[in-house]
């Protein structure tokens, strides 16, 4: 097939011995050349401060891509034409005498595209882009991809931000959050705004609750260092998390293209209620993990994780209740929760539909019974909860399941979320990538949440390693009559 692009590409990873550019970039960047999705003449730099030749590079790169790559998937034609794209340069990032050498790697082909991916820590953004334009490698073809998080308060954000924007203008910044590449993510906007179903209901009127879980069984691993500093309000509520809610609740943007869908996204940021003061401790809850165990095996306490201090007074899991003070969504409750080394690894978004005003089947208990379960991971599905009767006499009724499972509806390779994001950053398009103000806005929220905890001196509450969190979690919500959606 021929390329889907009229403009050749240089694609320049900085981090390009990391786990995310491994595990992820390159995999799919693999499947973007497989199939027929970067132009011929588009070229793959990667650099990192380890000293490898291009050759071992290529060979690990290999071994990642063969490994993270779906079953049968990996096909060594297309790895050869994929490994003649691959090139690979020792660079420190921080050193600006450093750069002339990429200048020169680059060349000064002015019929392509430049793409920089920043796969590495913040703290290196705003100086990256500063020596990346003291070498004229920053004209009005070249964008920069910056990855989360960006920042931890909005006043390191806002300075990134300066840093990135006196060499980037925002037209070419994209800040990534691949939740919003998903298969189901996209599918929410569809099912919203594509079906006359379900958008005359998508309101207070019809709508008790929100939830929005993100649920991870693995405890922090490699990322002490990191998480230990940041926490799970900073690592996922900030961005993840809020950014699902936008979805959730905007508005339909007059058209579907990228200013005026985070147009509408920014609405909700700005129509968070705020949570400060003593509001901190009746709408929030953070926990951590202790000892635990799952399936018989032990499992460590997070101050027993490498690089995590003893001491440490980190969350490792949150739970929210968030109001959205607007037309559409006044009274209506979103609970938000994200967590580590939990019972189930799964992320959805659980749309739970008022009861039917009169109980027209005496004594049979009809509870909330409509409900829409979009899950993100690890299957992405759709299903609907529906109440239907039971075959025989009588009116005995049953809830049953309309189950949309992407993987049988359609009969293709489902994209990685970075595939998509990737080629939305060759070809300029930023839908799906967030803008400066809503950054800004996620953190003018979530601030005063952090220090209001700071402001308590209250420790995380723990929670065994292997269970559902902690049990103040269930009671944020048991207090309006609602549960969480679990397996238990």
């Amino acid at each position: 097939m021929p390329s889907q692009h009229s403009m050749a590409c240089d694609i320049v990873v900085f981090g390009g011995t990391g786990d995310l550019a491994l595990r992820k970039l390159l995999p799919a960047l693999y499947y973007l050349h497989r199939d027929n999705h970067l132009h011929p003449q588009t070229r793959i730099l990667a650099l990192a401060r380890a000293r490898h030749e291009t050759t071992a590079y290529v060979q690990l790169v290999q071994r990642h891509v063969s490994q993270y790559v779906a079953q049968g998937d990996f096909d060594q034609n297309s790895w050869e034409g994929f490994a003649q794209r691959l090139d690979y340069m020792s660079l420190d990032v921080s050193q600006r005498v450093e750069f002339p050498r990429l200048a020169k790697a680059l060349g000064g082909q002015s019929d392509r595209a430049r793409v920089f991916y920043l796969a590495t820590v913040p703290s290196l953004f705003a100086a990256t882009a500063k020596h990346l334009a003291s070498v004229g490698l920053t004209d009005g073809r070249s964008r920069i991809v910056l990855e989360k998080p960006l920042g931890e308060s909005l006043k390191t954000a806002n300075q990134i931000n300066d840093g990135i924007g006196a060499v980037f203008d925002e037209a070419r910044v994209f800040r990534i959050d691949h939740y919003l590449g998903k298969e189901a993510v996209q599918n929410l906007l569809a099912l919203r705004f594509g079906n006359a179903l379900f958008e005359p209901l998508w309101r207070n009127a019809h709508i008790d609750h929100v939830q929005i879980s993100v649920m991870e069984t693995v405890g922090v691993e490699n990322r002490g260092d990191y998480y230990d500093h940041a926490g799970a309000m900073r690592d996922m509520v900030q961005n993840h998390l809020l950014q699902l809610l936008c979805l959730v609740a905007m508005e339909a943007p007059v058209h579907f293209e990228p200013e005026a869908v985070r147009n509408e996204k920014l609405k909700i940021l700005e129509a968070l209620r705020p949570i400060t003061g003593m509001d901190v401790q009746d709408s929030t809850v953070r926990g951590q993990y202790s000892n635990g165990e799952r399936a018989g095996e032990k499992l460590p306490a997070y101050y027993f994780e490498k690089s995590v201090d003893h001491d440490s007074n980190t969350e490792t899991y949150v739970a929210l209740k968030v109001e959205v003070d607007n037309w559409r969504w006044a009274g209506v409750p979103f609970y938000l929760r994200t967590g580590k080394a939990l019972a189930q690894r799964k992320s959805e978004i659980v749309i739970q539909f008022k009861s039917v005003p009169y109980r027209l089947f005496g004594g049979i208990d009809q509870p909330a019974c409509n409900r829409l379960v979009i899950r993100l991971q690890p299957d992405e599905s759709i299903s609907l909860s529906l109440m239907a009767k039971t075959p025989g006499r009588g009116m005995a009724l049953q809830k049953v399941e309309l189950d949309l499972n992407f993987a049988e509806a359609f009969k293709r390779r489902r994209w990685d979320a970075y595939e998509r994001l990737l080629l939305d950053v060759i070809e300029g398009d930023a839908t799906l990538f967030m803008r400066r103000d809503e950054i800004e806005a996620a953190w003018r929220w979530v601030d005063p949440v952090i220090q209001g905890w700071q402001d308590c001196y209250r420790s995380p509450k723990r929670y065994a390693a292997g269970s559902w969190g902690p049990e103040a979690a269930d009671s944020l919500l048991d207090r309006l009559g609602h549960a969480w959606l679990d397996e238990r």
